[in-house]
């Protein structure tokens, strides 16, 4: 049964590969209004793919030591009582609805967050990343914290996970050769975790690289736009986002052009989780 479920989930990715591959495959050869406006398909995606790696890379600086952080204080510094409901409350995030982070991000964190895109454009202007104008909070950074709090519920439990199975006996060895807490975490905590902890990164990179509605709602987009300007009204769209707005209209090619660019995201996002697989994979085997 086991190895029954396990050939069906390859034959189910087997199967989307081949669709995406089989629908996309016209996007090649397509140009002019097929692909928007754009000469080729190359021309179309490479924005939306930029921007997607974009938002994802800035969600991952921002989760990445949160989700370290949140997973030390619940696995070595929080009292059990106050450490679990702490736990069961991260966990919780990870069954909050993606239009629900959309709505929050597009309602209450846009609207307050762009007074500091307004100090940031003001002091901090010189730096590419903060030109502006910044005239609105709807902008690629906003959209990168919304999915940083929507990958954090991954990357903290599997982080919390792999800090509870360090040895006990290397903690108390190092405690009693007089290390503080943190020294004991720095020399044998992290090393024996350090693969975990990468390949945690690397699956809550993968959710934050195919999230659809959060980021559509949240971003104001241009189009074709390639900036690293975090704080500006154009900002590059995400390949899920656009595919999100686009495919209700499109019509002949149109629809090929917008399944290649799934098969993009596809084999980024599926590039992405092998990688962290393997990293674990690799540390498990090393223990």
């Amino acid at each position: 049964m086991t190895r029954s479920a396990g050939l069906l989930i390859m034959v189910a990715l087997a199967g989307v590969a081949i669709f995406l591959m089989i629908e996309g495959a016209p996007a090649i050869t397509a140009s002019g209004e097929a692909t928007y406006g754009t000469d080729n398909i190359v021309v179309y995606v490479w924005p939306l793919l930029f921007g997607t790696l974009l938002a994802a890379i800035i969600a991952m600086i921002v989760a990445a030591p949160l989700a370290i952080g949140l997973a030390l204080v619940i696995s070595h510094y929080a009292p059990r009582r106050f450490a679990r409901p702490v736990g069961y409350l991260i966990d919780l995030l990870a069954a909050v609805p993606s239009v629900v982070y959309g709505l929050w991000g597009l309602s209450v964190l846009a609207p307050n967050i762009q007074p500091v895109y307004a100090w940031l454009a003001d002091n901090l202007g010189w730096i590419p990343f903060f030109e502006g104008p910044a005239n609105t909070g709807r902008t690629i950074l906003t959209g990168g914290i919304v999915l940083a709090i929507m990958a954090l519920p991954i990357i903290t439990a599997i982080c919390r996970e792999v800090f509870v199975q360090t040895p006990r006996m290397h903690e108390e060895a190092a405690l009693a050769l007089g290390a503080t807490r943190w020294e004991m975490i720095r020399m044998t905590v992290f090393p024996y975790s350090r693969s975990g902890v990468i390949s945690a990164i690397m699956l809550g990179l993968g959710r934050a690289l195919g999230e659809t509605m959060a980021i559509a709602m949240v971003l104001s987009v241009g189009f074709g736009v390639v900036t690293f300007n975090l704080i500006s009204p154009q900002n590059p769209s995400t390949i899920a986002a656009n595919i999100a707005l686009n495919f209700g209209n499109a019509s002949g090619t149109k629809i090929n052009v917008l399944i290649f660019s799934g098969l993009v995201l596809f084999v980024v996002s599926f590039a992405v989780n092998f990688l962290g697989r393997w990293i674990a994979a690799r540390g498990v085997v090393k223990g």
